[in-house]
Parts: structure tokens; sequence; C-alpha cells
């Protein structure tokens, strides 16, 4: 692992390096802090505006350099435009050509200025978290909070690319109007839907969006995969995935989301049912279903740690698994057994290899199409969470073959048996392992900065020009000395090797993060889980309407996320979307509670819409801030940022499953209350914990 000044120095654009971030200087200064601080040469206050002042000019010359930068680019695409006005009169096949070349050399310069300012933004990001790792965690909040909202904010041009948006826009148009329109008169303003096609433009539009955070439908959805990716992705990186990547093995561990997701949820609308017939009390759904998520806990960690040798056999091994623990669920009927039952469910559990899927699409799916491929992730999941209680009340039949009952209780265990078996059979032939590997992978020769900035270009891609030279390699040299000599060298660079180091690298802001994803993962469950349980007792409502409002429920995820991602998320920040969802959420819980008297379907079903569909935009923007605020540490390796996203998820249906169980020894009557209660108070304790941690979700 690279230290970032390294990074940051190699990809400079040489003639542009007095106007970048002074990575090395900062880094050198919260040393000497820490240091005088310690020996009482220096009060904290001191320290604050002193830092303060140094940042406040950093930003100053990076700015300022962004707007001469702007000017001159500007102006040369005003003089293209009075070269335009002249062939409008006098039509030159050749020069329009030279014109339409000129508009993309002016592109290409405009792509160079956004890498610029992205390298900055995010050496700002990285110099506070380490001011605050070392000084408490509160100068951030303090920064944003007095300059981001200040009418004269330097921080803003920095972060929201003010005023580079007119020179997409002049670029974009102008290109469009030179392109052969055969005869049309509309402008791009005319038809917005109708986007330029064209490489430099792409590449440009890329850069925009992955600098101002914002997002369609496709990258709002894959933000809920969490798929880590280290910052500055190299070519190197990119020629690897390529080698590595088959259609067909991402299509497996697609279904293989999806199949389990299916079976995670096609038993939620009759495990009452099925537990009562085995003798037990219909809270025991609670056990029934979590128990699935109890084994799921382990299988993460060490489907994640196989996930370094392998994917086929561990893929192979879920499979079977997971067919045996179906075949044990659906025996269990005709065994009168509710241990045979619950080890059914562990077995399932212990067979999720979402860790595997998250895995393989991190490591071996080209960095063009990881966001599809993430999106495709949740997308599996979203169809698998609505498909399976459809599923079940589709199976609505009762018959016997050979003594073997088949019910709507125990045809969900053999029908997934079945699916296993024949996915198993499909992974066998279709499935080709990817290489590993073993030493250091040099770039084919013949590949050069500027061949790897058009390529960039072709595929869309916006990388940073790699314009480092021997001549500065001892420069390098003395910068990676003092990169490292801050940090152990071995702690500093290797991913985090076991959940307790893992868990040191968490700031305040992540373990925020990871709270409101342990809230909205436990009051899902609670609607969820508790579902059939809830509505059989006040609205006597059969196993087919379960499934049905389950399955709704489910349905929602897709349209949910297209209109946040779409709409919502380019019109406000990630961390106003979070808090008003968290908010949302909170009057859910609150509507779901039963204090008038009767309780009604319209109270019911209206309450759990809001907090479930306000729980999936939260997840979204959840899972988005955290990937952002985590640790590049936490991007690789076993216990990495989507591991502890899913402990977290996990631990919290376990949680939740067994506050059903628990509850339902205080009766029927009570038990919506008493599931509810904790979902509210877990939810207002992340609202707190949002508003302390605010300003550095910046």
């Amino acid at each position: 692992m690279v230290a970032f000044g390294k990074k940051l120095k190699e990809r400079q654009i040489q003639e542009w390096q007095g106007y970048y971030i002074n990575y090395k200087l900062m880094k050198k200064k919260v040393k000497q802090y820490a240091h005088q601080i310690e020996v009482g040469a220096l009060d904290r206050q001191h320290v604050l505006k002193d830092f303060s002042r140094m940042l406040d000019n950093q930003i100053e010359k990076i700015v300022l350099f962004l707007l001469e930068q702007q000017g001159l680019i500007a102006s040369r695409i005003s003089k293209l435009g009075e070269q335009k006005e002249t062939l409008h009169q006098r039509p030159d096949i050749a020069k329009i050509s030279e014109l339409r070349e000129a508009y993309r050399e002016v592109g290409q310069d405009l792509l160079r200025l956004l890498f610029f300012v992205e390298m900055n933004a995010i050496g700002l990001r990285k110099i506070l978290k380490k001011y605050d790792k070392r000084f408490g965690y509160r100068f951030t909040d303090y920064y944003v909070k007095t300059r981001a909202n200040h009418p004269y904010s330097l921080l803003q041009q920095v972060f929201k690319h003010v005023g580079l948006g007119a020179v997409v826009g002049a670029i974009s148009r102008n290109l469009a109007d030179l392109q052969d329109r055969q005869g049309s008169y509309l402008s791009i303003y005319d038809q917005p839907a109708a986007s330029l096609q064209d490489p430099v433009i792409d590449a440009v539009k890329a850069a925009v969006n992955r600098l101002s955070n914002s997002t369609n439908f496709l990258h709002f959805l894959g933000q809920h995969a969490l798929i880590m990716q280290e910052e500055l992705p190299t070519p190197i990186e990119e020629y690897a995935d390529d080698e590595r990547y088959h259609f067909m093995s991402l299509l497996l561990n697609l279904a293989n989301t999806f199949l389990y997701m299916v079976n995670t949820y096609i038993v939620v609308p009759t495990a009452d049912d099925y537990s009562m017939r085995l003798g037990a009390a219909a809270t025991v759904c609670g056990i029934v279903i979590g128990a699935m998520a109890v084994a799921q806990v382990f299988s993460s960690v060490y489907f994640s740690a196989w996930s370094n040798k392998s994917y086929f056999k561990p893929l192979v091994f879920s499979s079977i698994v997971l067919f045996v623990g179906n075949v044990l669920y659906a025996l269990a009927y005709d065994l009168n057994s509710i241990a045979v039952l619950l080890i059914g469910r562990l077995f399932c559990g212990f067979g999720s290899a979402r860790a595997v899927n998250r895995r393989y699409i991190s490591d071996c799916v080209p960095l063009k199409i990881r966001m599809q491929a993430s999106a495709g992730f949740v997308s599996a999941s979203a169809l698998g969470m609505a498909c399976g209680p459809a599923l079940a009340g589709l199976l609505q039949t009762n018959f016997k073959i050979y003594k073997i009952t088949f019910n709507q209780d125990t045809l969900p265990g053999w029908v997934m048996a079945a699916a296993w078996l024949i996915y198993l059979l499909w992974l066998c032939i279709s499935f080709k392992e990817p290489w590993r590997e073993t030493e250091e992978k040099h770039v084919p020769q013949g590949w050069n900065a500027d061949e790897g900035h058009n390529d960039a270009l072709e595929n869309g891609l916006a990388k940073p020009l790699l314009l480092g030279s021997e001549d500065n390699q001892q420069d390098e040299d003395v910068d990676q000395e003092c990169d490292i000599s801050e940090e152990a060298p071995e702690e500093s660079r290797l991913p985090a090797t076991s959940i307790a180091s893992a868990y040191r690298l968490l700031t305040p802001s992540v373990k925020v993060q990871l709270l409101i994803y342990f809230m909205l993962k436990y009051a899902m469950e609670i609607l969820l889980s508790e579902s059939s349980v809830i509505t059989t007792y006040y609205f006597n409502w059969s196993t087919s309407s379960v499934a049905i409002f389950l399955a709704c429920l489910g349905l929602t995820v897709l349209p949910v996320n297209i209109f946040v991602g779409s709409y919502i998320s380019n019109m406000f920040e990630d961390r106003q979307i979070l808090l008003a969802s968290e908010i949302m959420v909170c009057i859910g819980i609150l509507l779901s509670f039963h204090i008038i008297i009767p309780y009604s379907v319209p109270q019911y079903v209206c309450s759990g819409l809001v907090m479930f569909v306000f729980a999936e935009v939260l997840e979204g923007v959840n899972l988005s801030l955290l990937s952002r605020v985590m640790s590049s540490r936490l991007s690789r390796g076993t216990y990495n940022g989507g591991l502890l996203s899913t402990e977290a998820g996990t631990i919290a249906r376990v949680v939740a499953d067994g506050t059903i169980t628990l509850a339902g020894y205080l009766g029927e009557s009570r038990l919506l209350n008493a599931t509810l209660l904790p979902s509210l108070l877990i939810c207002i304790s992340s609202i707190i914990a949002t508003f302390y941690t605010y300003n550095s979700l910046y």
C-alpha cells in the first residue's frame, strides 16, 4: 500500500506542482503540534488557530489557481466560439473538424483541472482526519462549521466546484452543435436526456460527478453494497481486473445473493404456524428466523477469510450447506422436532456467502463496471427479499409422498433445497476461478502516461495523470520516509488482521454510521419478522395476506432508490438526507405503537411502509457516507469495511429476533409495543449521535 503523500507527488501535473496542497508539510506540522502540546510548549487553542490559518492559506492557494485556470479555459472557449460563428456563415468541413478537435483539447485540459481539484479535496479530507486522530476528533467539526457556510467560503470552491459546471456545459453544447445532427435544430437544452456521446465529455462528467458526490440511480443503488475500493485507482489495477473478470462467474455470484435472500425471507409468513405445529409458541418464530442470522455472524468471517484463497470452493461449500439446511428444515415437520428445525436454519446461516459475493465484485470486476455490478448485487438482494414471501404465498397446498409431508410449512424448505441443488450444478459447470496474484504484476510494455490517459478517456473513466520521473525519485523517497515516520510501517500499510484491529481504526464518525446501520436493520427485522404474528393477532390475516404485504414492501426498494438516486441525492447533501431519513424512520416507529384502540389495518400498513421505505433510503446514504469516512486500510483484507457493516447488520437482526421471542413471554397483546420500544430508543440515540458528528460528514 503506497502512502497517500507519495501518490499525490507521483500524480501531480508537473507544471502545477506549486499549487497542490502541501500534504507533507501539513503532516509534519501535525506531528510537531502533538510533540509541543505533550511537552507543554503550546496549548490546544494556539494549535487550533495556527493550523486553521495554515489550512486557510493552502485552500486559498488552490482556489486562486483554480479560478485562474477557469478563466483561461473560458477565454479559450470564447475565442473558439468566435471561430464557430464564422464557420456558420461559411461552412468548411475541414475547419469544422479542426474546431471540434480544439474543443476536445479544451475538454482534456478541463479534465486535468478537475483531477487537480479532486486530488486536493482528498488531501484536505485526509489531513483533517489525521488532525482529528491526533487531537480528539474535534477540529473537523470546528473547521467545517466556521468555513463551509460562510458567504465568502473558499472551502465550497474545492468541494462543490463552483463555476466549473458552466464550463462543462459550454464545451458540451458547442461540441454537440458541431456534430452532424442530420438537419436537427435542437440543442442539448431541448433534449437534456439525449447526452452527447463524446469520450472527452463522458470523462469530464464522470470526474464532475465523483468530485461533487452527485449521483444517479445506478450509483445510489450500488452504494448499498458497500463494495469498498481504494482511492485513486491506478491503470495497473484496471489491467489486472480485466484479466480476472468472467461474466458468468459474476452472474453466479449475483444468483447466489438472490437465492440466499429468497431463502432468508421465504419462511417469514409461515414461521409462526410452523412453530405452533411443532408444539412451540408462535413468538418462537423470532428464534426460527433469527437462527440463520446467528450463524451468519460467524460464517461472514470465515467466508471472508476463505475468499482470500478461492471463490469457487466457498461457493460450492455454501451451496451444499444450504441444501442440507433446507432439507433439515423441511424434515422437521415429519420428525416433529423444533430442534431439527432450528438446526436446519443454522445450517442455512452457515452457508451465507455474501462476503464472497461482495469480495468477488470488489476484486475481480473491472472498475469501469464495478458500480453496475454493485447495483446488481443490491437489486438481486431486493428482488430476493420480495420473491421470498411471494413464493411462500403460492405454496398453499398439502399432500404426502412416501410419508413425507409437503405443505405450506415444509414446501419452502423443499423448494429451496431443489434451487440450491440446481445452482450447485450450474456453479460446477460454469464458474471460472480467477487467477491469484502471486507476484507483483507489471504493466505491459508500451504503457505510458499518455496512453493510460487516453484509455481512461475512451472508457469514460477519469484518472489522474502519472507524471512521476526518475529525476524526483530522491524527493519521493524522502516524502515516503516522512509518511511512514508518523505511523509504524506495518500497521499503517497493511489491512486489519482481526476484528479488534479493525475496531481500532474506527473513528467516532464511522462508529455512528455503524450504529445507524444497526438501528435500521433492527427496525426492519422487527417489522418483517413479527408481521405474521401481529397481523394474525390483530387482523386475522391468512398466510397469503402476510406474504402479499411483505412482497409489496420488498418491491418498494427499487422504485424508492430510483427516485432518491435520480433526484433527491442531487438536490441535497448525503448528511442532510441521512438525518431526514432517521427522523422519518423514528416517526414511522412512533406511528406503529398500539395506543389508539382498536388497532387498524391502515395504521399498521402505513406506519410500516413509512418505516421500511425510509430505512431503505437511509441504508443507501448511510453506506455511502460509511465508505467515505472509513479508513482506506478497511478497503481490503479479511476484516474489511463490508464485513464490519455486514456484522453490524447481522447482529442487529439477531438481537431483533431475540427481542421478539423474549417479548412473547409478555403475551401477544403486548408484543407490538414491547418490540417497538427498543427500536425507538436506538433510533433516538442514532439521531443524537448524528447531530454530534454532523459536521465531520462534510
